[in-house]
């Protein structure tokens, strides 16, 4: 449901069950959660704090890609 937070769990390299550990959860509890939303404000705020990215990005529905472009640099025409 959340392509972000999954991605920024991977990019943590977090298990499930690590990630429910840190919340205090169950994993399956976890896994349910991640499903469907029904995180509580304070497992929300665990979560933004762990990955360091605020609410709109992580709970995004549709996954954000950063432009990659944005950095690069061309080599000047003649």
């Amino acid at each position: 449901m959340f392509p972000n937070l999954n991605a920024e769990q991977a990019r943590h390299g977090h298990t499930n069950q690590e990630v429910a550990n840190l919340l205090n959860l169950a994993r399956s509890t976890y896994e349910t959660k991640k499903r469907t939303g029904h995180f509580s404000l304070t497992e929300i705020n665990i979560l933004c704090d762990t990955y360091d990215c605020d609410y709109s990005y992580l709970f995004c529905e549709k996954p954000i890609i950063p432009d990659r472009r944005a950095g690069e640099i061309s080599a000047p025409t003649q």
